[in-house]
């Protein structure tokens, strides 16, 4: 009897690291190539919530102490890190939600804080006002263009399952932020009839031990930026379609809201929903897809193709693209969480670190 048809996978995938401990989200590669690695505080009660993976280690970074928060309004401590990004400059940003297990907010928890890799020790901490970090906000992921201003920009997301949804835009130099695209409707979560995810088979919704059901509602989650920062590129987590953005509105203070919303051009379907996004220096865009474990890219001409598609990525979460020429992914199994599967935590243990060859480096803009 011949083998029976399956599934095929699509590129090759190379395991980096095995997460046996808390699950992961975020990870970025520097310059040099050391991998960093964060984990929220979604109930696994990670030792450290931001790791340098070291000889097959997760040592916390860039020390015990700054993993040893006194609390959410800890401005000296990370609280619950969603991602970390080496910057253009080799530099490594550590965005800190405040909000463990979505809490609300409280001043001095959310925070963009900057780690010198020469030294390896904190040399900035941002924090934000009321205004701009709403109890609501969960800061998901940034992105950074070092030319703007005296020390260049960053650019958030604000992925709030329960309030509004923007960019937040940050002066690295003065330390000041700003929300743009204040609950415009291209940040904000599609929700059923709208939208319908499936992931292995099943509705991702999430599920209470009655057997209640509620929509995901977590908007905007994906950032990248174009290989000649003109444009912000983002997507909500529910929402299988991207847009753009022009920076230049972004980070001119002077330019009214309205008009900022006039530059966002919805870019189309990307085939799935996800909240990975990440670019490369030839200018092409990767996109996870979580309904069908892989990661697309979009070429220049605005063709579209396959990366990855392998049943070990399960739920493709964050990308970096590194020096090496390689694309790096975390695959943490989200939507296996009990809040996902009627109080019933069927993830099944590693998580895991992958990555595949790309032929390009890193977006550096400086």
């Amino acid at each position: 009897m011949s083998e029976l048809a399956r599934d095929e996978p699509i590129g090759e995938l190379e395991l980096v690291h095995a997460f046996t401990g808390p699950m992961p989200t975020g990870v970025s590669v520097s310059h040099t190539g050391r991998i960093f690695v964060n984990f929220p505080q979604w109930g696994d009660d990670p030792p450290a919530t931001v790791v340098e993976l070291r000889d097959g280690q997760e040592v916390p970074f860039p020390d015990e102490a700054w993993n040893s928060p006194s609390g959410k309004d800890d401005a000296g401590a990370f609280v619950s890190v969603q991602s970390i990004v080496v910057d253009p400059a080799d530099r490594l940003w550590v965005l800190d939600t405040g909000s463990p297990m979505f809490e609300p907010t409280e001043p001095g928890g959310p925070k963009l804080v900057r780690v010198d890799l020469d030294t390896d020790s904190v040399a900035q901490v941002i924090t934000f006002d009321p205004s701009v970090a709403l109890e609501t906000t969960y800061l998901n992921d940034v992105r950074f263009d070092l030319r703007r201003g005296e020390a260049g920009v960053a650019y958030i997301t604000d992925s709030a399952d329960s309030g509004p949804n923007g960019i937040i835009v940050v002066d690295l130099a003065t330390g000041e932020s700003w929300r743009r695209l204040h609950d415009h409707p291209s940040t904000k979560a599609l929700q059923p009839p709208d939208l319908r995810m499936v992931v292995e088979g099943r509705e991702f919704l999430e599920r209470d031990e009655d057997g209640g059901t509620s929509p995901v509602t977590m908007g905007a989650d994906g950032i990248a930026i174009s290989a000649d920062g003109a444009r912000l590129f983002y997507c909500p987590l529910a929402s299988r379609r991207w847009y753009s953005v022009a920076t230049d509105a972004l980070t001119d203070r002077s330019v009214p809201d309205d008009e900022v919303s006039a530059t966002v051009v919805d870019e189309g379907d990307k085939g799935s929903a996800g909240d990975g996004m990440e670019t490369d220096d030839a200018g092409r865009l990767y996109v996870t897809d979580g309904e069908h474990n892989a990661v697309h890219r979009r070429l220049p001409d605005g063709s579209w193709e396959t990366v990855l598609h392998d049943d070990r990525l399960l739920w493709p979460d964050t990308m970096s693209v590194a020096a090496d020429g390689h694309l790096y992914v975390t695959a943490n199994q989200l939507y296996r969480q009990s809040k996902y599967q009627g109080g019933q935590d069927v993830r099944r243990k590693p998580y895991e670190l992958f990555r595949t060859a790309i032929d390009a480096g890193p977006v550096r803009l400086r």
